[in-house]
C-alpha cells in the first residue's frame, strides 16, 4: 500500500485534533455522548451578538443608561441560555451502528445509523453528516433529526463507493444550533460499520460463455436433438424452441426477457464462469469487472452456472445465495483495487 505523505503541519493539525476533539479508532456498540465529547463554538451570527453587547454595553456605561444596562444584561442571559440549551441537546445523547448493503462500485453505500434518547426530554434539529472522507466534495448534504423523549430513530446516511472490497463508513460528525443559532455544539463519532462493495460490472461485456463437451463416442451431427444453451430471444424464433424451464425462473413483470433454446452438433453445454479462463492479457480487476457482469446477466437469465475463482469453485446453481456467494468472491478478491 502506498504511504500518502502529508505536511508537517498537517500532521500536527491530525494529531492536535485526535487529542483535543477526543477522536477515537472505530467504536463498536452503543456509545454514550458524555459531556467531555460535546464541543461548543459561537457561530458566524453568535460573533455579531457579542459584538452587539459590547457595543450596547459601552453604550449604557458612556451615557449612564439604566435601561441600556437592563437590554444588555436580558440579551446576555439569553446568550447563555442558548449556550446551555445547545450542548444539552447533544449530550447524553446514545449512538449505535445499524446495517449496510452491499453496493457495486461507483454507486453510493447506504449506511444505516440509530440515535437513542432516554432522557425525559426531546432533542431538536440534531444534524449528522460524513467527514474526513476522501470523496471530499462528492459526499452528499448532511441529514437532519428531530428525537422525542425516550425514543429512538434511525437515519440514512451515503458515502460514495469508489473501489471494491470492504468500504468503512467515514466519521461522522452531530451537530446542534438550537434553539437560537448563536453556538454550535457538536461531537465525533467513528461507526463500527462497514458495507461491501461489489466489482463495478463490465459495460458492453462479450456474451456468457458456453462450453461444449462432446459425446462419449466423440461425434454429433447439428439438429434439434443436441441442446447447447440458452440465448436471447429474437424476433422469428419458432415458439417451440422457446426455453420454458428458465423462463419460469423469470419475471417478465420486472424486466425478464424471453429465452431461446440453442442446438448443436452433437454437444450439450455447460455455463462455467471461471476467472482462469479469461484471456491472459486482460488485467485483473477488468477480468473481475466482466465475471460480475456475467454473473448478473446468468440470474436475470434465470441459468444455472458454476463459479471459479482461485481456489474457490462453487457448482452450477442460480438464485440469491449463489449471486451472493459468487460477487462477494469477486469483491474480497486478493490483489490492488
Amino acid at each position: 500500500m502506498t504511504k500518502v505523505f502529508r505536511p508537517p503541519l498537517e500532521t500536527l493539525r491530525r494529531r492536535l485534533a485526535r487529542w483535543l476533539f477526543q477522536l477515537h479508532g472505530t467504536e463498536p456498540g452503543e456509545v454514550f455522548l458524555h459531556h467531555r465529547r460535546v464541543f461548543v463554538l459561537p457561530t458566524r451570527a453568535g460573533l455579531g451578538f457579542l459584538l452587539l453587547l459590547a457595543i450596547l454595553f459601552v453604550s449604557a456605561v458612556n451615557y449612564s443608561l439604566s435601561l441600556g444596562f437592563a437590554l444588555t444584561f436580558l440579551l446576555a442571559s439569553c446568550g447563555v441560555a442558548d449556550i446551555y440549551l445547545s450542548f444539552r441537546n447533544l449530550v447524553h445523547l446514545r449512538l449505535a451502528a445499524g446495517g449496510a448493503a452491499a453496493v457495486f462500485a461507483g454507486g453510493e453505500a447506504q449506511f444505516e445509523l440509530r440515535l437513542i434518547n432516554r432522557e425525559r426530554r426531546a432533542r431538536h434539529a440534531i444534524s449528522l453528516g460524513f467527514i474526513d472522507h476522501g470523496s471530499g466534495p462528492g459526499l452528499p448534504l448532511a441529514v437532519h433529526a428531530d428525537l422525542a423523549a425516550e425514543a429512538s430513530r434511525s437515519v440514512m446516511l451515503a458515502a460514495p463507493a469508489g473501489a471494491r472490497g470492504w468500504l468503512q463508513a467515514p466519521r461522522v460528525r452531530l451537530q446542534s444550533r438550537f434553539p437560537l443559532g448563536l453556538v454550535r455544539a457538536w461531537s465525533y463519532w467513528q461507526p463500527d460499520l462497514a458495507a461491501l462493495v461489489y466489482p463495478f460490472p463490465e459495460q458492453n461485456a462479450p456474451p456468457l460463455p458456453l462450453a461444449a463437451e462432446s459425446q462419449q463416442d466423440g461425434k454429433g451431427s447439428a439438429g434439434h436433438d443436441d441442446f447447447a444453451g440458452v440465448r436471447g430471444y429474437r424476433a422469428g424464433d419458432a415458439p417451440k424452441h422457446l426455453a420454458w424451464r428458465q423462463i419460469a425462473k423469470v419475471d417478465l413483470e420486472f424486466g425478464g426477457a424471453l429465452l431461446t433454446k440453442q442446438f448443436d452438433g452433437g454437444a450439450a453445454s455447460e455455463l462455467c464462469l471461471d476467472f482462469d479462463a479469461l484471456p491472459a492479457t486482460l488485467e485483473p480487476e477488468l477480468k473481475l469487472s466482466r465475471l460480475t457482469r456475467w454473473v448478473l446477466e446468468a440470474e436475470a437469465h434465470g441459468l444455472d452456472y458454476a463459479f471459479r475463482l482461485g481456489s474457490i469453485a462453487y457448482p452450477a446453481a442460480c438464485g440469491a445465495a449463489h449471486r451472493q456467494a459468487c460477487l462477494r468472491a469477486l469483491a474480497l478478491y486478493p490483489g490492488s483495487v
